[in-house]
């Protein structure tokens, strides 16, 4: 906040920065125990306002049964084709190679790239994956994924065309941000991305939605979104985060457990400090059911109440 003297009685005032909107969005819910119980306990506490669904968890139907009690938390499906078990027999059967599984995120790239997966193997699993959300009751508000896979130009199309079909509204936009991480993995995912922002942006359909969370994707942390907050023009934005419950005592990946900061994000998103800093930054937190599309552009609406 920016002081400022009064010229009308001489008392240093406050000036507000301009109103922003954020949608909070975690990212995994259904990946293990701890991480949909995290972000279910953020979420009433107000500081997470939508969550992706894995729909190929092994957890789901208990975890959906958690869900359905947090009816105001928006719900969207976190595509996957980098993580466990195809949910289609056609796509298992293609992966005999790895037994089956997802062979993770180089070697699927690879494999949608260069065809050996064709386009309809992929759409067919990625319908399965959303038709599984919505039989269960889901009202979906959008579509983004994990490990970002669907900004691959060939799964970017076959994104919209399904959000378009089952009128989803949102397709995230997955971007680096202008914070750099110096880590070599991290410099990479960035120039990929901007990479495939740049040409999928030529097809892009869908209201662009300013992402936020990339630099700092599992390990968000107060640092990294006071530099962020500050200075925000006036708009609705979407913070990706992964808060989590988990710790060693967990039955989780040691994989897993080296990239995702669960804990510190979710302490991080439930401190007074997070809380203070929206408040000085004139943020307001909300869900996509707040929002609206004008001229191709998202508007927020109504306040969370």
């Amino acid at each position: 906040m920016i002081p400022e003297m009064s010229e009308v009685t001489g008392i240093i005032a406050t000036k507000m920065p301009p109103k922003r909107y954020i949608i909070v969005n975690a990212d995994d819910f259904g990946y293990y125990d701890c991480v949909s119980r995290g972000i279910l306990r953020a979420a009433n506490s107000g500081v997470v306002t939508a969550t992706g669904v894995f729909a190929n968890s092994p957890f789901l139907g208990t975890h959906l049964e958690w869900l359905d009690q947090h009816s105001a938390l928006d719900v969207g499906v976190h595509l996957n084709l980098t993580d466990r078990s195809p949910v289609t027999l056609d796509l298992q059967t293609r992966l005999q190679q790895w037994n089956g599984m997802f062979p993770g995120k180089f070697v699927m790239a690879g494999l949608i790239l260069t065809g050996r997966l064709p386009v309809d193997v992929i759409t067919r699993e990625l319908r399965a994956q959303i038709e599984h959300c919505i039989a269960s009751g889901m009202k979906l508000c959008f579509l983004n994924s994990h490990e970002h896979i669907h900004m691959l130009p060939p799964v970017f199309r076959i994104t919209q065309d399904l959000a378009t079909y089952y009128d989803i509204p949102h397709v995230r936009y997955a971007l680096p941000d202008s914070i750099s991480s110096l880590s070599p993995g991290a410099l990479i995912r960035d120039m990929a991305l901007k990479i495939l922002g740049i040409s999928n942006k030529r097809s892009l359909r869908f209201p662009l939605l300013p992402f936020l969370g990339m630099s700092a994707s599992g390990k968000l942390n107060l640092a990294y979104l006071r530099h962020t907050f500050s200075g925000l023009p006036p708009g609705v934005y979407e913070l990706m985060c992964h808060p989590g419950t988990c710790d060693s005592n967990d039955d989780t990946s040691s994989e897993h457990r080296h990239y995702h900061n669960w804990k510190g994000e979710f302490d991080t998103l439930e401190s007074d400090g997070f809380r203070d800093l929206c408040r000085q930054q004139n943020i307001s937190l909300i869900g996509y059911r707040h929002t609206r599309i004008v001229s191709g552009r998202v508007e927020a609406v109504i306040e969370k109440q």
